[in-house]
């Protein structure tokens, strides 16, 4: 079972596309979701996924804006897709059928 912030960071990756990173991810979940979380946090999180099998990393190239630096990118694999999926469907089926206005509580 994925926990919120997993399905957000996967939905993120997804959004940002094959050069998602964590400092873009992390933008992402702030403009999208209006989350703010730390680049370790989402760091972290992608390390989570990565060992479940759910996200793959490869490294980018050096970058001079980046001193030399590579960058390492993200992409939802098929079980990572499939994973978020049946997590996004069990929400949906728990929120169908609820009377109009139950989140003004």
């Amino acid at each position: 079972m994925l926990g919120e912030l997993e399905q957000l960071v996967l939905l993120a990756v997804l959004r940002v596309g094959p050069e998602a990173y964590a400092v873009s991810i992390a933008a992402t979940l702030e403009e999208q979701a209006g989350r703010e979380v730390m680049i370790a946090t989402v760091h972290k999180t992608l390390a989570r996924l990565e060992e479940k099998g759910l996200v793959a990393s490869r490294m980018g190239d050096p970058t001079p804006q980046r001193g030399g630096r590579r960058k390492r990118h993200y992409a939802v694999t098929p079980a990572g897709r499939r994973e978020l999926s049946a997590a996004l469907e069990a929400i949906r089926a728990l929120a169908r059928g609820l009377r109009p206005g139950w989140e003004a509580s």
